[in-house]
């Protein structure tokens, strides 16, 4: 049964990144995400441990909003320096606040690593953006063909189209929990940006829920999760995340493609929804 939907502010996706930066294209403003290191911090100390009572999920819902959050800024928009160079800089990568025991967390983390000391050393030079902007769009883009199709809705059919029957279904998600992702009326909501964010903006709604000693709501909200998990995100975004890694050549969009599938292996755990490794999908021709 699909959640009833609660009466609540319409938001729109941003996220507020070090020194003020906040990244175009998708616009959470009143509940806008801080990526800041001193809070990033007490979220990997606290989400060790699994959680098992209500208590237990606030840092694991916190750092998954700021997860998520970060993962969809950085998906959708195309590499600038004015935001990709805080990035090294700030040491974001350092440490992560969700996931952080999945191997695919940790070997993010060394690729990305790797790439803030190359920028710190050098600064990001005009041959590191332009690296990073021809992987964007081998990625994102695609040469004729894509690779990497971003759209839930082309690897469930075999036209490979988009706003199909996936795009009308988040989208009818987007509305019930009053999200609006700030983009033109060409851009489909099922882009694997927009899915990362909103499970990013209903973790970040059910630790305000907790916080606020609102149980239904809580509850509510994490079994919107599952849900939107089962029918959405966990279906294709691991597969995703196997054609972006096979596409990437950037240590930085290695990174990334990684990231998302630790982030997605834990929320498969967490939220007790298994991955079809099985299922099928014809727009990739399997």
């Amino acid at each position: 049964m699909t959640p009833a939907r609660r009466e609540q502010t319409t938001y729109t996706f941003i996220t507020t990144f070090p020194h003020g930066m906040a990244l175009p294209n998708i616009s959470i403003d009143d509940a806008a995400i801080p990526i800041v290191r001193n809070r990033l911090e007490i979220i990997v100390t606290e989400t060790s441990a699994p959680a098992t009572h209500q208590a237990d999920w606030a840092p694991v819902l916190i750092g998954q909003s700021l997860l998520f959050g970060l993962l969809g800024k950085l998906l959708y928009s195309n590499p600038a320096r004015d935001w990709v160079e805080p990035l090294a800089l700030d040491n974001l990568f350092e440490e992560a606040p969700f996931a952080a025991e999945q191997e695919s967390t940790q070997r993010a983390l060394k690729l990305l690593g790797e790439w803030s000391a190359d920028v710190a050393r050098e600064g990001l030079t005009e041959a590191m953006l332009e690296d990073l902007r021809v992987d964007y769009t081998r990625i994102f883009v695609g040469h004729r063909r894509m690779d990497v199709p971003a759209w839930e809705s082309v690897y469930f059919n075999q036209e490979r189209l988009t706003f199909q029957e996936e795009t009308v279904s988040v989208r009818r998600w987007f509305d019930r929990f009053g999200v609006k992702p700030g983009i033109n009326a060409r851009e489909p909501e099922d882009h694997i940006a927009f899915e990362l964010s909103f499970v990013g903006h209903l973790a970040e709604q059910a630790a305000n829920a907790l916080d606020a000693g609102d149980g239904a709501a809580f509850t509510e909200l994490l079994a919107a999760q599952r849900e939107f998990l089962s029918d959405h995100l966990l279906r294709w975004g691991w597969k995703w995340t196997e054609l972006a890694l096979e596409q990437a050549q950037t240590n930085f969009y290695q990174g990334l493609a990684l990231l998302v599938q630790g982030g997605l292996f834990e929320l498969s755990a967490l939220y007790d929804v298994p991955i079809d490794w099985e299922i099928r999908f014809p727009g990739l021709g399997a």
